[in-house]
């Protein structure tokens, strides 16, 4: 008979913890069934307090791009341990990181470090607003910005209109300031501009959409908003917390070639630490405390075993030939996947970038978040819970994309798509 530890300590977790987890999709909520509780994890790997072993597609949801405990990393961060864990003052690893951050990302001149991507997206906001003097923002439906207070917010009754709440404790006048737009959507875009152009202060937008699984915003779609943005005299931001350093070495806006006013960065800088920044031109930053009047602070800001983390993150994957073997890898997984739905009848669609990616059981891939939300959750959780089992962890949620890593072998990969081709003989009968 076989151990279970899960559900005990899930039981455990839910009498002192709301959920019993500390981030809700961690619940299993959308595909049901008992979370599994992490012991520990190495390379491709991560074992459940029952000590079994899962190929570990979801990297800490972003930031494991080399696998858990490389080597380098681990004697970065040991290192900094040994040295103190924070000071509440400046350190010259901050500087280090913020000048090989600068150097990858062409469209940045000064950043500012802080601890969470909800904490970099929210203070961008509040820059962009105090850069512009203006109030209004634009944002897209099923691009996740974190939880700050003015980001959750559903899409308005019609078109170009104010949006309202998603979470209770947000009161609508909160985010009577925040544009909800359909992504993809030219015709929306250009109206909410011709009504609103002069008291739009940004247009935030994941590039590459990492919440909704994998979206990607249409070249056309992406240039239009730089140019809509530049003629009204708003900043475009973009959101890279998910895909900076995860898609190629200069993120989205250097899979696009397009240049945002502001940058959101996270999970990869910090490689697992808790570590994000935002960052932009010059003359936009310098808007920021101490030197300018938009206030902005933390205490463990650049926190210094963090910064030796992303430090040593950085310096592996801007190693030439990694983002080629890395994209090579994700795509042998995507195709594998395809071809075996495929074989089987199931309707699947997938697409990737670096080592990012995300499937549907589609037959054509989705522009939207309304056509994502219509995706046959039946047949996903079978296909999660049937992963599972057989040793393969995916995210338990079909809104949110894959990760692929380094340290994933051509073994790996296939024992995945194996375990896939098993699970899709029996979805067309569901």
């Amino acid at each position: 008979m076989t151990s279970d530890r899960n559900t005990p300590l899930f039981d455990r977790a839910r009498a002192v913890i709301p959920g019993g987890v500390n981030s809700p999709v961690r619940a299993f909520k959308a595909v049901g069934g008992t979370p599994r509780f992490i012991q520990r994890a190495q390379g491709a790997y991560m074992w459940d307090a029952d000590d079994r072993r899962y190929i570990d597609y979801i990297g800490s949801w972003g930031p494991m791009i080399l696998g858990h405990g490389h080597p380098a990393v681990v004697e970065a961060v040991q290192k900094a341990v040994l040295e103190g864990f924070s000071f509440g003052a400046p350190t010259e690893r901050e500087i280090e990181l913020a000048e090989a951050i600068l150097a990858l990302v062409p469209s940045m001149e000064m950043v500012r470090l802080v601890s969470s991507g909800t904490e970099a997206a929210m203070s961008a906001l509040r820059l962009a607003r105090g850069a512009t003097g203006r109030k209004h923002i634009i944002k897209f439906e099923g691009c996740y910005h974190g939880h700050a207070d003015a980001l959750l917010v559903k899409a308005g009754s019609g078109l170009a209109t104010f949006g309202n709440p998603t979470s209770a404790g947000v009161p609508p006048e909160v985010v009577q300031h925040t544009l909800v737009l359909e992504y993809n959507n030219l015709e929306q875009l250009e109206e909410a501009f011709a009504l609103h152009g002069a008291d739009i202060a940004c247009l935030m937008i994941e590039a590459i959409a990492g919440n909704m699984n994998f979206v990607r915003a249409s070249a056309a779609f992406a240039r239009r908003c730089r140019e809509l943005c530049t003629q009204h005299g708003a900043l475009l931001v973009f959101d890279e917390v998910m895909t900076g350093f995860r898609v190629g070495l200069h993120g989205a806006q250097g899979v696009l070639g397009i240049t945002p006013d502001l940058t959101v960065l996270g999970k990869v800088i910090g490689g697992g630490m808790p570590l994000a920044a935002f960052g932009g031109p010059r003359k936009i930053m310098e808007q920021l405390a101490p030197l300018g009047p938009v206030y902005q602070a933390g205490t463990l800001s650049g926190n210094p075993v963090a910064t030796a983390c992303g430090l040593a993150t950085l310096k592996e994957i801007s190693k030439p030939g990694f983002y080629e073997a890395l994209s090579l890898k994700t795509r042998a997984l995507t195709e594998g996947l395809k071809a075996a739905a495929v074989a089987e009848g199931v309707p699947f669609s997938v697409d990737s970038e670096g080592g990012m990616f995300g499937f549907f059981l589609f037959d054509d891939l989705p522009q939207n978040y309304a056509t994502v939300m219509s995706t046959d959750n039946a047949r996903f959780n079978a296909l999660f819970h049937g992963l599972l089992d057989r040793g393969v962890y995916i995210a338990p949620a079909l809104y949110e994309a894959g990760f692929v890593s380094a340290a994933h072998s051509e073994e790996d990969i296939a024992a995945t798509i194996a375990a896939a081709r098993e699970i899709f003989k029996t979805l067309p009968t569901l």
